[in-house]
């Protein structure tokens, strides 16, 4: 997976935070109990740096225990896959909820290491712009492109995906975070026996695997229900 230099910016900023933030005492001492409310500012830098995808998402946390977090994410992606033999757009939505576990035991600050699942939903469409196929009726047996648009609409996927993050508090209930995702598709739907290329919320999909992965760089508030 190529990483684009806004994004090591980005990883580093986390690095230095996080380790900031377990190394040195905080005076952050009060444990706060409400929702937590945020953006992926990893795909707003993607949609102004990559011509070829446009998405935004937002997502909440509920504190409801000491280590237990529910979780949501709503988002909405549009991706053009380009290569020799093909040109497809795929856009659509998707819903993830789940549980985060908070695995730093530290109740003196609100910067979290969390690990948990999610189960993901997406309902999208894919248009094959172009594609290039054998001509065997040819007498030269060439290539011939195929400019003839496929439209596949009302798709659909699920999956389940394992999370890995952290959040670190910068300033005063404002929280930068990362997290990668390991991911599994569960079930999708395909039609006239086209592969689905790219699935919202999952990111590219693959014959010979249901697997994939991904990773996010949010940045949150917390809005305190509770204090302690």
């Amino acid at each position: 997976m190529k990483i684009n230099p806004m994004s090591r910016f980005f990883t580093s900023i986390i690095i230095t935070l996080t380790f900031n933030s377990f190394s040195a005492s905080t005076n952050d001492t009060i444990e706060k109990f409400g929702i937590r409310a945020g953006i992926d500012i990893q795909k707003i830098i993607k949609s102004a740096t990559d011509n070829d995808y446009t998405g935004l998402s937002i997502s909440g946390d509920i504190r409801l225990k000491e280590s237990l977090y529910i979780f949501s994410e709503l988002g909405n992606e549009e991706k053009i896959i380009s290569n020799y033999y093909l040109n497809s757009t795929v856009k659509g939505s998707y819903l993830k909820c789940g549980v985060n576990f908070k695995l730093n035991n530290d109740i003196r600050t609100q910067n979290i290491v969390y690990s948990g699942f999610n189960l993901g939903f997406s309902q999208f469409d894919q248009r094959v712009n172009s594609y290039t196929i054998y001509n065997t009726s040819s007498i030269y047996w060439g290539e011939s492109i195929i400019t003839d648009a496929v439209n596949l609409t009302d798709l659909k996927a699920f999956w389940l995906e394992l999370v890995f993050g952290l959040k670190t508090e910068i300033l005063n209930n404002l929280f930068l975070g990362f997290e990668l995702q390991l991911k599994n598709i569960l079930k999708q739907n395909n039609k006239q026996g086209i592969t689905n290329l790219y699935v919202p919320g999952f990111n590219r999909t693959y014959d010979s695997s249901n697997l994939g992965a991904g990773f996010s760089y949010s940045i949150s508030y917390l809005i305190p229900v509770v204090k302690k």
